[in-house]
């Protein structure tokens, strides 16, 4: 297509075309590999939607998305309100504080959920007279107790960290301007610092619940029947790898739906600063 030089007016010759570079062909394959496996898998589901196995199982799996559900709300909203003193230590300059905060954040972000899951679920043991002995034993003999305690610790760690980074992320600028107006620290941290600084974090936040929620099959290995726990159950009964491929579409979903959902609210509550 012929165009013109809008500043001299002059005709400009055609572009010539690309050249079938092997990064350019790769590329290709690599797309129609992409749109043969999903097209596959499309009919893989539209024809067997009416199975034998999905009519048998598919209360099971609705069932354990709302185990999963309860498992990774309840995590984030503990782990949330822990995160703020975490995140307050983390940035404290009394070392008697940031220290130890220091160490809970490396210990948490820095080993696997798997690894805490089974040392809080299974280590508790070790200790069932002490824990007996303060009344705690009936909590961490409990799979379903000991999976929100450990996710709760974990996503407080991540919390924490972008917590922190956020409000780093606020100019120095509103600290002084509050305390030139004889603001106390409280009243300025939680009315002036802490509602801007959730705005920056809004992305990192988002991020946060998508890995917890795929972090969550992780509950099933300890006898908690989330959606993948269920997944795992209907499979040793059937022997169905169909099993497992609704249960990542099942997965995939929950991750498609909460990324738009929350990008709607991150739209909405940063509106005022796209104009």
């Amino acid at each position: 297509m012929i165009a013109a030089n809008p500043e001299t007016g002059q005709i400009r010759p055609p572009a010539p075309p690309r050249a079938w570079t092997n990064i350019r062909i790769f590329g290709h394959v690599l797309m129609a590999l992409w749109i043969i496996s999903g097209a596959s898998l499309l009919y893989f589901l539209g024809s067997n939607v009416a199975s034998t196995f999905v009519e048998k199982y598919w209360l099971k799996y609705v069932d354990g998305f709302l185990v999963t559900l309860q498992i990774v709300g309840l995590s984030l909203l503990v782990g949330a309100l822990l995160s703020i003193p975490v995140a307050l230590a983390r940035n404290s300059k009394w070392k008697i504080f940031s220290w130890p905060a220091y160490g809970y954040v490396y210990f948490f972000r820095g080993t696997p959920l798997l690894a805490q899951t089974f040392l809080i679920y299974y280590g508790a043991g070790t200790f069932r007279p002490e824990l007996e002995a303060v009344g705690l034993w009936g909590f961490f003999r409990e799979a379903w107790y000991c999976v929100i305690f450990a996710f709760s610790l974990n996503t407080a760690a991540y919390q924490a960290e972008i917590l922190r980074g956020a409000i780093l992320n606020v100019p120095k600028g509103q600290w002084e301007g509050a305390e030139a107006l004889g603001i106390s620290t409280p009243v300025t941290f939680f009315k002036i610092i802490l509602p801007q600084a959730l705005m920056v974090a809004l992305r990192p936040y988002g991020n946060e619940i998508i890995l917890m929620i795929k972090g969550s099959a992780i509950a099933s290995i300890i006898t908690i029947y989330d959606l993948m726990g269920e997944t795992r159950r209907a499979y040793s009964r059937s022997y169905d790898f169909q099993a497992y491929i609704w249960a990542a579409v099942a997965y995939l979903l929950i991750v498609e739906t909460l990324r738009r959902i929350w990008d709607k609210i991150e739209a909405r509550l940063t509106r005022h600063l796209k104009r």
